[in-house]
């Protein structure tokens, strides 16, 4: 039996760190993970952590972040701001420099993996004729 909290008048009921796990896809040891870094800060009654909409919603935006290549450092700045810059002018900006980079950087590793999987394919084509070299040899003995 879970118990329903409300945060607030008009906020929606608070969820329990197992169902708000289970609507993320992720372990509880994640979200524990994410509110030691600071990043969320769920309502405490007694040793229960209850979640509100915006918790969940910051969770969603961590998670999103993470999955983009994104530092925890970074993705913090950005929540901060959002908190505090009412218009999310200065947040968007500074995101759209940080995803600029992060699309250089990928970029970059993509160029770098295609020529390293180049260089293998001329390896693998080396090796393969010299292995069917020597057995054309062998079979002429």
């Amino acid at each position: 039996m879970r118990a329903v909290v409300r945060k607030h008048a008009g906020d929606d009921a608070g969820k329990g760190i197992q169902e708000v796990a289970r609507q993320l896809g992720v372990t509880q040891r994640t979200l524990r993970f994410y509110e030691d870094k600071g990043l969320v800060e769920p309502q405490r009654i007694g040793s229960t952590r209850v979640y509100s909409k915006r918790d969940v919603g910051r969770m969603q935006l961590i998670l999103r972040g993470k999955r983009l290549g994104f530092s925890i450092r970074e993705i913090k700045e950005f929540l901060d701001l959002y908190d505090v810059d009412p218009d999310h002018i200065e947040q968007m900006a500074r995101l759209a420099g940080r995803v600029r980079e992060r699309i250089d950087d990928l970029e970059h590793q993509r160029a770098a993996i295609e020529e390293t999987i180049q260089e293998l394919r001329q390896i693998e084509q080396e090796a393969s004729a010299r292995v069917r070299q020597i057995g054309r040899a062998e079979s002429r003995d």
